[in-house]
Formats: structure tokens, C-alpha cells, sequence
């Protein structure tokens, strides 16, 4: 997107010759300026665009007051609605915008709300629809938050004379183009005025809906520019902001058709009279059952229904009001004879009923109603009649829509519920790149300083902006903001709960004497793992010297007394089934005396320590069921030494 580089003037007078020579455009260079009234941005002045381009049907950027006068407002009254309505005496006013980011930026502004608004200003020239396409493009902006109303132009047809004061909703137009909505519903309009080439009636078609989603344009108190593209081959292409939303073929994409269907139906044409379009009916043979009573009631008295307990039969549920006093105003022979009114008798009040009793009513089983024959198929149907088709005699073929009826001036006739609808930059021209060059330069530059601005507002009021137009993203809000927060509590409670409960297992340990990982000093914790390992490396040395001595021994008095060694084989199986278990519990709970000193402090050795107990213990009870293995041989002799 091109955009003239503001703050360098170099770079824009350069920019400047070369549009001139090249569109016959000359521009206004801007200085820029810093208002106190906007801080957070920098204002420019407001850029002006001077064309002599013979393209250019109108334009207005509301810069040079001298034009104002030429814009007419409705001096009418719109047709079938209310007197008090009726008028077009809604306000409008060439000002500056309250929301506006440059300096001294006028624009027309419609001020009322609620009312009827008209106002119209005439063309350079007719526009006549021949080759060239046709451009229109124009600025709005929403300073609040549009509820019911329209920001829609209107191309009115050319007709001599055309009286612009006296302009209302049933002025002929030719074209109407732009944005409208109201509550959900959001549109984006570009409707033409067809006159049938036979018979010379007008008809309004519009182009299809888009898809595209509308209601940011609406919502987002921007100025947004609306750009419709007009070909002589009969398409149309809809910007907003340059943006393509909707396009088609006049051919194609109008509702409804342009072109009329070659056969309609035959007004004349009369259904025969033998015509039979009953697909069922009443089986002429039935007939009705002899049982059949058609005279039996839906409903009957309950017979077996007896009167509730409690009933006060003798009871009114209503008397007479005792401190009623007739009006003194009161005419027997105008009113009547008077009465007192009418109070809730206070003994029902607690009742089951009070008056009269009747049984309740139950429905009939003898109830069968009025007997009607069965449906069967119709023996004469002929389907359903319509009329015959006919030649449309409004028929006829067109490969140019494109030339509709020539235009001469451009209105605003509008009814809106809200003020400070702001219209600014209108174009009507044949040329589409010059239409794209006022684009990026007088709304290019307007809407990058909006977005400046409103990233000043901070981030709290642009979030609650964005829930005015999507109310969901409240939901959102919630899931991204509570749902960590809830989240970081459960994880520092979790830590503090933890912590507490190894707090609490030191307090029991100094309650019983017992070392706490307070207790030991740095270090000591060094020491007292090499004092560990040292004892357990004597230990073994000392048990393998003891079990070489005795296994010679053992083999001899295996040899000598071969029934005594196998009684004493199975005697040592069961000792030893007994001495390894209490010789690991007391080496099991030595270390556990120790390493609860270090628990907190060394939970890795304190693992591993544990691991090469099991695996000890697993290694014991394997060579204790294995008396054929050297270790159990040791076993042995440590056993009989015992």
C-alpha cells in the first residue's frame, strides 16, 4: 500500500512532482504537530489532495469551506409514517470530529438522533454509463457504537429539474451503496434501479449477501473506507479498507435476476371442473358398526368418588362484606338495588371445601365420537393442477446491465439511532488507480493514527471495548486469567503442605530423642559414611578368613559320618534360615539409625544404601536355599562355629 512518508518533506515533495506529472495531482504537505489534547500520539495536519484529473465526477474532503453551500439539505416530509416523524429535520454539521487524530479535519457529521435525515449535494458532470467504470468511494467512521441506522449513499438518477430540498426515500436513485445495520443484522448494501427496456418499469435489485463477517466496521469506532468498482463487462468488487468483501456479475449475482424467466405461468388458465386433485378419499363402502354410539358423552360422573373429610358443606365460600356501607351517593332507581361486596369466607380458609359438593368428572370408556368412513386412494386423481406456462411477453435478453440510468447528484438519506455519524473523503470517479492513490493517502495515514490511539487507551479499556461487540470474550477472559491463578495456589499449597509434614515428623523425632537432620553437623555426615564402609569392609575380611579355616574341617567330617552331615546339613538349613534374617535386622537397623540422622540432607545415598541392602538380602536367601554352593558351605561353618 503506498502512503507518503510524512515527516520526511524531502522524501514528499519528491513523491509530490512525480503524482503531478503522472495523475495531474497535486498535494498539500502536512507538518506535523503535537497536541496536548491526545498525548500518547502526534497529530499531523490534515492532508490535502488537489486534481484537475478530468475523471473525477465529485469529490469532497470537506477541507475548503467555500464548498460547503453546495451541499442542500430536505426541506421534505417522508410519506406514511407519523407527523411527528415525518420530517427530515434531523441535524448535520460540517465540524471537526471529537475522535478526530488530525488537526483542523472537518468533516459532515450527522448530529440527531432518532430523526429522518436528507441531504445531497450535485455532481461535476452527470455520470453517463457508457465504457468507462465507475468509482465510489467514501469515509465513515462511528464514534459510538452503531445500535439502528444506515451510512449508506444514494446516486440519484439524473432527471431536469432535480430539486435537491425537496429529496425523501422515494427520490429515484440509481445506485445505492454502503454500509447499514441494525441490533444483529449487518449489511454492506449495493442495490441498482433497473429500467426494463420493454416496458420501462424501474426494479431494484441488490447483490447477494457476503459471507464475510461485518461487525468490527461497525463496532470499532474507526474510520473505514467504503469502495465500490463498477465495470463496463458487468462485474462489481465491494472494498472495505481495501479489503475485498464481495463481488460478482450484474448478470449472475443479483437478487432478484435482472433478466426475467423465459415462461411464467398463465393468469387465465381455469382448473377443469373434472379435475380431481384429492389423493385420498372417504372408503364409500364403510359403513358405521352396529355398537357404534355416537351419542355417548366424552366424560362421565365419577360414581365411585365420595365427598373429602372435612368438607363444610353448609358453608358459603364467600359472604358478605359486614362493614360494607352503602354510598350515600348511592340511586336505587339509576343503580340498582345495592349489595355489599364480596369477602373470602374465613372458616374455609383452612377447609378442604366449602358449598356444595359435586363428584368430579372422568372420561367415558364408552366414548367413540362421530364415526367418519376410512380414507382410501382415489381412483380418479390427476396429481396436483397448476396452471399452464406461457411466453413472458416482459421477456427479454441483455449482455449490457451495466448501462443504467445516468445520475447527476450524490445523497445521504438516512434514519439513525445514534449521533456523530462522521462521513468524510467522497469520490466519484472512472479511474479506479486514482481512486486507490486518495485511498492511501487521506485514509491510509487516518487509520494507522487510530490504531495508534487507540493503543493508548490502555489495556483494561480495550479489553472492555472488545466485550461490547463480542460479549462471549468474557467467557475467555475467565478460562486465560483464573484458570493459572487457580493453578499457582494449588501448587504453593501442595509445597506448603509438605513442608509441613516433614516439620512435623522433626518434632516427633526430638519428642523420642531421636537425631534430626539438625542434629548433624555438615561435617560430620562425611565421617560418619566412611566409618560405614570402613566396618563393613573389616566385617567381610574377618568372615572370609573364618570360613576358609572351617571349610576343610567340613569336608572331613562330611566324609567320615555321612548320615551326621546330612542331619547336620538340615540342622544349619534351618539356623541359617534364622541367623541371616537377625544378622541383617541388626545390620538394618544400624543403618537406619543412620540414616534417618542424614535423611533430608542426603535422600540420594540414603536410596542407593537401601537398594544394596535388598539386593544383599535377596543374595543371602539364595545362598541359603543352595547348600551345594560354596556360600552355603560358609554358612555352614559359621553356623556349627556358633
Amino acid at each position: 500500500m503506498l502512503s507518503i512518508p510524512w515527516t520526511d518533506v524531502h522524501i514528499a515533495l519528491q513523491y509530490n512532482a512525480f503524482v503531478n506529472e503522472l495523475f495531474g495531482i497535486s498535494y498539500i504537505i502536512p507538518e506535523t504537530t503535537t497536541t496536548t489534547s491526545a498525548p500518547l500520539i502526534e497529530k499531523v495536519n490534515v492532508p490535502v489532495i488537489k486534481s484537475s484529473s478530468n475523471s473525477i465526477y465529485f469529490e469532497d474532503q470537506f477541507q475548503d469551506k467555500s464548498k460547503w453551500s453546495r451541499w442542500v439539505k430536505s426541506q421534505a416530509k417522508k410519506d406514511g409514517v407519523d407527523d411527528t416523524i415525518a420530517k427530515y429535520d434531523g441535524e448535520w454539521g460540517f465540524e471537526i470530529p471529537t475522535t478526530a487524530v488530525y488537526t483542523d479535519d472537518y468533516s459532515l457529521i450527522l448530529k440527531s438522533k432518532a430523526k429522518h435525515h436528507a441531504i445531497a449535494a450535485p455532481l461535476l458532470k452527470a455520470f453517463d454509463f457508457q465504457t468507462s467504470p465507475l468509482v465510489i468511494q467514501y469515509e465513515v467512521k462511528y464514534q459510538t457504537s452503531q445500535e439502528c441506522g444506515g451510512a449508506y449513499i444514494k446516486l440519484l438518477s439524473d432527471s431536469d429539474p432535480l430539486d435537491l430540498k425537496q429529496v425523501t426515500d422515494k427520490t429515484p436513485y440509481t445506485i445505492m451503496f454502503g454500509p447499514d445495520m441494525c441490533g444483529v443484522d449487518m449489511k454492506y448494501h449495493f442495490i441498482i434501479r433497473y429500467r426494463h427496456p420493454k416496458t420501462g418499469a424501474y426494479s431494484e435489485h441488490q447483490a447477494k449477501k457476503t459471507s464475510e463477517s461485518l461487525d468490527t466496521y461497525f463496532t470499532d469506532k474507526k474510520s473505514h473506507l467504503y469502495t465500490l468498482v463498477l465495470s463496463a463487462d458487468n462485474s462489481f468488487k465491494m472494498y472495505i479498507d481495501n479489503k475485498l468483501i464481495n463481488s460478482g456479475n450484474l448478470l449472475e449475482d443479483m437478487e432478484p435476476a435482472i433478466i426475467p424467466p423465459k415462461e411464467i405461468f398463465d393468469e387465465n388458465d381455469i382448473k377443469p371442473s373434472d379435475w380431481d386433485d384429492q389423493e385420498r378419499i372417504p372408503d364409500s363402502t364403510a359403513t358405521k358398526p352396529e355398537d357404534w354410539d355416537e351419542t355417548a358423552p366424552k366424560q362421565i360422573v365419577d360414581e365411585s368418588a365420595t365427598m373429602p373429610s372435612g368438607w363444610l358443606e353448609h358453608e358459603s365460600a364467600t359472604i358478605p362484606d359486614p362493614d360494607a356501607v352503602k354510598p350515600e351517593d348511592w340511586d336505587e332507581d339509576v343503580d340498582g338495588d345495592w349489595e355489599p361486596p364480596q369477602l373470602d369466607n374465613p372458616v374455609c380458609k383452612n377447609a378442604v371445601g366449602c358449598g356444595s359438593w359435586t363428584p368430579p368428572m372422568i372420561p367415558n370408556p364408552k366414548y367413540k365420537g362421530t364415526w367418519r368412513a376410512p380414507l382410501v386412494e382415489n381412483p380418479n386423481y390427476k396429481g396436483k393442477w397448476e396452471p399452464r406456462k406461457i411466453s413472458n411477453p416482459d421477456y427479454f435478453e441483455e449482455t449490457h446491465p451495466y448501462k443504467l440510468t445516468p445520475f447527476s447528484a450524490v445523497a445521504l438519506e438516512l434514519w439513525s439511532m445514534i449521533d456523530g455519524v462522521v462521513f468524510d473523503n467522497f469520490l466519484i470517479t472512472s479511474d479506479q488507480s486514482l481512486a486507490k492513490q486518495y485511498g492511501d493517502t487521506l485514509w491510509y495515514l487516518k487509520s494507522s493514527l487510530e490504531g495508534k490511539a487507540s493503543a493508548g487507551e490502555g489495556f483494561v479499556n480495550r479489553v472492555i471495548n472488545a466485550t461490547k461487540a463480542r460479549p462471549w470474550l468474557w467467557a475467555l477472559y475467565l478460562v486465560v486469567i483464573i484458570l493459572p491463578i487457580v493453578i499457582l495456589i494449588a501448587f504453593f499449597w501442595s509445597r506448603k503442605s509438605k513442608k509441613s509434614v516433614t516439620s512435623a515428623r522433626d518434632a516427633q523425632k526430638k519428642k523420642t530423642d531421636e537425631e534430626t537432620s539438625d542434629d548433624v553437623e555438615p561435617g560430620q555426615r562425611n565421617e560418619l559414611r566412611t566409618s560405614k564402609t570402613s566396618e563393613e569392609n573389616v566385617e567381610g575380611q574377618n568372615e572370609d578368613e573364618e570360613d576358609e579355616e572351617y571349610e576343610n574341617e567340613l569336608n572331613d567330617e562330611e566324609i567320615q559320618d555321612e548320615t551326621t552331615t546330612t542331619t547336620s546339613t538340615t540342622s544349619v538349613k534351618q539356623n541359617v534360615k534364622l541367623t541371616p534374617s537377625t544378622s541383617q535386622q541388626q545390620r538394618t537397623g544400624k543403618e537406619s539409625l543412620e540414616n534417618e540422622s542424614i535423611e533430608d540432607e542426603d535422600e540420594n545415598d540414603d536410596n542407593d544404601q537401601k537398594k544394596h541392602n535388598a539386593e544383599d538380602s535377596s543374595g543371602e536367601k539364595k545362598q541359603s536355599s543352595t547348600p551345594s554352593s560354596p556360600s552355603a558351605a560358609k554358612t555352614k561353618l559359621r553356623v556349627r562355629r556358633d
